[in-house]
Protein backbone atom coordinates (compact mmCIF):
# COMPACT_ATOMS: atom_id res chain seq x y z
CA UNK A 1 0.00 0.00 0.00
CA UNK A 2 1.30 3.47 -0.85
CA UNK A 3 2.48 5.79 1.89
CA UNK A 4 0.12 8.77 1.76
CA UNK A 5 1.79 10.82 4.42
CA UNK A 6 0.28 12.78 7.26
CA UNK A 7 -3.23 14.20 6.79
CA UNK A 8 -3.53 17.93 6.16
CA UNK A 9 -5.18 20.05 8.83
CA UNK A 10 -8.50 21.43 7.51
CA UNK A 11 -9.17 25.11 8.00
CA UNK A 12 -11.72 26.01 10.68
CA UNK A 13 -13.54 28.14 8.09
CA UNK A 14 -13.97 25.12 5.81
CA UNK A 15 -15.16 22.98 8.73
CA UNK A 16 -17.67 25.65 9.71
CA UNK A 17 -18.88 25.92 6.10
CA UNK A 18 -19.34 22.15 5.78
CA UNK A 19 -21.29 21.86 9.04
CA UNK A 20 -23.36 24.93 8.17
CA UNK A 21 -24.34 23.48 4.80
CA UNK A 22 -25.21 20.16 6.46
CA UNK A 23 -27.48 21.82 9.02
CA UNK A 24 -29.10 24.05 6.39
CA UNK A 25 -29.68 21.01 4.15
CA UNK A 26 -31.31 19.01 6.93
CA UNK A 27 -33.52 21.98 7.90
CA UNK A 28 -34.54 22.53 4.27
CA UNK A 29 -35.31 18.81 3.85
CA UNK A 30 -37.53 18.81 6.95
CA UNK A 31 -39.35 21.95 5.76
CA UNK A 32 -39.81 20.57 2.25
CA UNK A 33 -41.05 17.21 3.59
CA UNK A 34 -43.59 18.96 5.81
CA UNK A 35 -44.83 21.06 2.88
CA UNK A 36 -45.19 18.01 0.63
CA UNK A 37 -46.99 16.06 3.38
CA UNK A 38 -49.60 18.82 3.72
CA UNK A 39 -50.15 18.78 -0.06
CA UNK A 40 -50.47 14.98 -0.04
CA UNK A 41 -53.18 15.12 2.66
CA UNK A 42 -55.24 17.42 0.44
CA UNK A 43 -54.77 15.16 -2.57
CA UNK A 44 -55.80 12.07 -0.57
CA UNK A 45 -59.01 13.77 0.59
CA UNK A 46 -59.93 14.59 -3.00
CA UNK A 47 -59.11 11.04 -4.12
CA UNK A 48 -61.28 9.60 -1.32
CA UNK A 49 -64.25 11.67 -2.52
CA UNK A 50 -63.64 10.61 -6.12
CA UNK A 51 -63.29 6.96 -5.06
CA UNK A 52 -66.77 6.99 -3.53
CA UNK A 53 -68.24 8.36 -6.76
CA UNK A 54 -66.21 5.95 -8.90
CA UNK A 55 -67.26 2.96 -6.76
CA UNK A 56 -70.94 3.92 -7.10
CA UNK A 57 -70.58 4.15 -10.89
CA UNK A 58 -68.77 0.81 -11.05
CA UNK A 59 -71.45 -0.87 -8.93
CA UNK A 60 -74.19 0.50 -11.21
CA UNK A 61 -72.29 -0.63 -14.32
CA UNK A 62 -71.74 -4.08 -12.81
CA UNK A 63 -75.44 -4.35 -12.03
CA UNK A 64 -76.35 -3.41 -15.63
CA UNK A 65 -73.82 -5.91 -17.03
CA UNK A 66 -75.20 -8.70 -14.84
CA UNK A 67 -78.74 -7.90 -15.97
CA UNK A 68 -77.67 -7.89 -19.63
CA UNK A 69 -75.78 -11.16 -19.18
CA UNK A 70 -78.75 -12.80 -17.46
CA UNK A 71 -81.03 -11.66 -20.30
CA UNK A 72 -78.57 -13.01 -22.92
CA UNK A 73 -78.37 -16.37 -21.14
CA UNK A 74 -82.15 -16.52 -20.88
CA UNK A 75 -82.47 -15.75 -24.61
CA UNK A 76 -79.92 -18.42 -25.51
CA UNK A 77 -81.46 -21.08 -23.26
CA UNK A 78 -85.05 -20.44 -24.40
CA UNK A 79 -86.37 -23.09 -26.80
CA UNK A 80 -86.68 -21.95 -30.39
CA UNK A 81 -89.74 -22.60 -32.51
CA UNK A 82 -89.20 -24.43 -35.79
Amino acid sequence: MADLGAPVRVSPLIKFGRWSFLVVGVAYGAYHQQRLAKREVGIREIEAQQKAIRDAKLAEEKKRNQAAEAKAIADLSAPTKK
